[in-house]
């Protein structure tokens, strides 16, 4: 049976690279396998959820060298690095950097397949909070800019009567514009405007600039 994830595995060293792949496909992971950093470069496609198994001592182009890369292109892929020969500074610098985790080799089967299913959830659950921005973006797109003042207000934990004051209109006015926030955000609760709003960022929206 397939588990739910992906893996990239990045190593020169090719003996280490077949015998690690044929146990992880065993087990049930899609493994695409790589003897360069440039190659996975050139040939990978992002997919979620996944890891990145990274060798930090490569000839062409360091572990830390394809970090900063894919740092650069947004692909936020969590990376596990693996190494015989890591010096302290290089360790610290990759996980300052988000990498997740840091294996040494020779390391434990179990040690490894206990990192990668945490690196896979966590990328499963940043593809959700990707998706529930997206949601929450087209939601907020769907207001009109008074409802989208409105909206603000009530984030902010203004009653509607402040909120009429504050735009110079009725409290019934207020009313009907706070039902529509409501419906076209998807909230059922103030609370849960409150959470939408600020976990997606929308007060920086461009639409409120």
């Amino acid at each position: 049976m397939t588990k739910v994830g992906h893996i990239y595995l990045i190593d020169d060293d090719e003996s280490m690279r077949i015998s690690l792949s044929r146990m992880l496909r065993e087990l049930g992971y899609l493994v695409e396998d790589y003897a360069s950093a440039t190659q996975f470069l050139e040939k990978s496609v992002p997919v979620s959820p996944a890891v990145i198994l990274l060798d930090m001592q490569m000839p062409d182009m360091t572990g830390l060298d394809l970090q900063d890369r894919l740092l650069k292109f947004g692909r936020k892929t969590p990376i596990i690095f693996v190494s015989g020969q890591s010096h302290p500074h290089q360790i610290v610098q990759g996980l300052k950097k988000g990498a997740v985790d840091f294996l040494f080799k020779p390391f434990n089967l179990e040690e490894l397949l206990k990192a990668v299913a945490e690196a896979i959830d966590f990328d499963s659950r940043q593809l959700k909070r990707v998706s529930l921005d997206v949601e929450a973006k087209k939601d907020y797109e769907s207001l009109t800019p008074r409802e989208r003042e409105v909206c603000g207000w009530l984030v902010k934990g203004l009653l509607n009567k402040d909120i009429a004051v504050k735009l110079g209109t009725t409290d019934a006015t207020i009313k009907v514009h706070k039902a529509r926030v409501m419906d076209k955000m998807h909230a059922d609760s103030v609370q849960v405007l409150v959470k939408k709003y600020l976990e997606s960022n929308l007060e920086n929206h461009p639409l409120n600039n």
